[in-house]
């Protein structure tokens, strides 16, 4: 998935009202500013409320919910016809900032904006990514990532992903 159609999707949905956090690996690159290494599909978070919309706007896009076994009700992945995946994330928060529904990102996490192609994005907050990137048995991928947002930010790499 390249900048210019993660920043048109960030874009055509943000101008219908659609509000999306990007997550994962281009995450990583809005926080640094820069894109630092290929990506084969765009993470996204969605509150619950808005899924019906963004799924809406979605198709308009082209893209369609793709069925492979591995999806849940709040973790599924997108595709279009030229080989795009968009990889959704929904979840819901209480009045109280509780996760009540699908993916637990912890209240305050989805608090971070970066830049794709020139545009501000709101994504997972520094801190955050950083603590998702190391929360699991690392790939290459994930190593570079974590490097690069400490160099950023300061963080202090743990040993298994050196």
């Amino acid at each position: 998935m390249d900048a210019e159609t993660v920043s048109g999707v960030y874009r055509h949905l943000a101008e219908r009202g659609v509000k999306i956090w990007i997550d994962g690996g281009w995450c990583v690159d809005a926080l640094l500013g820069k894109q630092t290494r290929d990506h084969p599909d765009l993470d996204v978070a969605i509150d619950h409320k808005d899924e019906e919309k963004f799924i809406e706007q979605m198709k308009g896009l082209g893209y369609r919910k793709r069925h492979d076994g591995d999806d849940t009700a709040w973790n599924y992945v997108l595709i279009d016809g030229r080989g795009h995946g968009v990889d959704v994330h929904v979840f819901e928060y209480d009045e109280s900032g509780k996760n009540i529904y699908g993916i637990e990102y912890p209240h305050g996490s989805l608090t971070g904006q970066g830049e794709i192609k020139g545009h501000i994005v709101d994504c997972v907050a520094p801190e955050w990514m950083f603590a998702f990137k190391t929360a699991y048995t690392p790939e290459d991928k994930d190593r570079e990532d974590v490097r690069a947002l400490s160099e950023a930010f300061g963080f202090e790499i743990p040993p298994t992903h050196r």
